[in-house]
């Protein structure tokens, strides 16, 4: 009997943090569920041909360790969600509430202040023109309110943020953590 309590109350917390996971919840929430929250406002990139960088880096402390992470032009971390595939965003309506897509408005092809290992590049989606890094869309965190914070990272096991060394997406296997294989 205390087993079979055991494995519904698992389960019934498993489904919930699923359906939080996908935002199609109803109440409020850090994962991008539903309410009273206004549309997402999409983080706006600009870049390309003669216009400042949309892509930098920065050094901030992950999980109590020090490391380069991709931020956008005003500083703010950028993270990638591992259920997002190299061809379509899987955050989207809802969930980008919580996590706004990095979206290019420029001309050209977005571009860093700084030289990556990697390759910047837009995906049209259902966020817009939503800017990639070696084929993962990125975004900011709502929960993050100044230049340096990571509180997204490692949220739900999904939400990591990214490094310039993020491996490809669609080229074989990704690494979870921050995105350098930890």
């Amino acid at each position: 009997m205390f087993l079979k309590r055991s494995f519904m109350l698992a389960l019934s917390i498993f489904i919930v943090m699923f359906i939080a996971a996908c935002g199609t919840t109803t109440g409020g929430g850090p994962y991008g569920s539903g309410g009273s929250n206004p549309p997402a406002t999409p983080t706006p990139a600009t870049g390309g041909s003669g216009s400042s960088a949309v892509i930098q880096t920065a050094t901030v402390t992950v999980k109590g360790q020090s490391e380069t992470v991709l931020t956008n032009a005003q500083g703010m971390t950028l993270y990638y969600f591992t259920p997002d595939s190299a061809k379509q965003s899987a955050c989207s309506g809802a969930c980008a509430q919580t996590w706004p897509p990095l979206v290019f408005t420029g001309s050209g092809g977005p571009t860093s202040s700084t030289t990556l290992a990697g390759k910047l590049s837009v995906q049209m989606d259902a966020n817009g023109r939503q800017v990639e890094y070696n084929g993962h869309p990125l975004y900011t965190y709502s929960g993050d309110t100044a230049p340096g914070q990571t509180n997204g990272e490692g949220l739900l096991g999904k939400w990591f943020v990214s490094t310039p060394s993020l491996s490809v997406q669609g080229g074989g296997s990704t690494s979870g953590g921050s995105g350098n294989g930890y």
